[in-house]
């Protein structure tokens, strides 16, 4: 047990979203955001990582959060350092579109950071409580030094966390910058019905239902998902049904198990102190 708080504490607003489980519902979401860029998808299929473990990218993606998040700064400092040395093979031509694909081109990190925070902003509003621009700025500005940490050139990045969403729509409106590629539809199949690991296979239809129901309008013409009445609400009525439930569960129901560990290597340090123990 490492005694630093890491970089951010569980008093930041990093702690306070990314702490809960279901925000990790917007790790499938942000998945299928990832695969409808196709330089995004290009660099997934040098590694072929959708075919050979359809689950890889992303619990990759939610392990660095999670590690850059709760973990110590040992710990978030060689979870980017093993991401970014694995970024600097991923580059090529896309065969696709005829562009460049590159894991360590700004924009396109900007793109996969984006869509992460944009989909866990809105999970844990959905299904915990409503943050007010404030709050969503601090995570936000919070975030930028995780996007830092993997080489995102921070002076790119939009100045408030609305601003980072209507960069995501805009670029999403640009002609022919959301393409339905081989792995998006690989990603859309592997979401909808794929082999799912164990743990979670109860849960999954769940999750891969209001994960494709809640992309935005751009997203969904892509992958060819239709907004129905019954849809609209049963999305709305089980979002509502976790955040009414949600106080009345047990932390191991709440609470991811990378900030229990954290909140319990804290809690046994006594030079180590943080205000928002009730929430744990």
């Amino acid at each position: 047990m490492k005694s630093d708080v890491g970089y951010f504490g569980p008093d930041s607003m990093m702690w306070l979203v990314n702490k809960e489980i279901t925000v990790l519902f917007g790790g499938a979401r942000a998945l299928l955001m990832h695969a409808a860029h196709p330089l995004i998808a290009a660099g997934a299929r040098q590694t072929s990582f959708y075919q050979k473990d359809p689950w890889k990218r992303l619990i990759r993606t939610l392990s660095l959060q999670n590690s850059v998040t709760f973990g110590t700064k040992e710990e978030a400092n060689e979870s980017a350092y093993r991401i970014n040395k694995l970024h600097e093979v991923i580059k090529g031509k896309d065969t696709v579109t005829g562009g460049t694909y590159d894991a360590l081109d700004n924009e396109q990190l900007l793109w996969v950071h984006a869509c992460l925070q944009l989909s866990s902003i809105f999970f844990y509003e959905k299904t915990v409580r409503k943050l007010s621009d404030e709050e969503k700025n601090k995570y936000h500005v919070e975030n930028m030094k995780a996007a830092e940490m993997v080489l995102i050139d921070r002076s790119t990045i939009p100045p408030t966390h609305e601003d980072l969403k209507n960069w995501v729509i805009k670029k999403s409106r640009e002609q022919n910058y959301l393409v339905k590629t081989d792995v998006a539809e690989d990603v859309y199949n592997i979401i909808g019905g794929g082999p799912v690991p164990r743990h979670i296979k109860p849960i999954w239809p769940f999750i891969a239902f209001t994960a494709f129901n809640t992309l935005p309008i751009e997203f969904k013409n892509i992958y060819g998902i239709k907004n129905t009445k019954i849809k609209s609400f049963l999305i709305s009525f089980n979002l509502f049904f976790l955040k009414a439930t949600r106080p009345f569960l047990p932390p191991f129901f709440r609470i991811i198990a990378p900030a229990r560990w954290a909140k319990q290597r804290i809690t046994n340090n006594p030079n180590l102190r943080f205000k928002d123990k009730a929430n744990y």
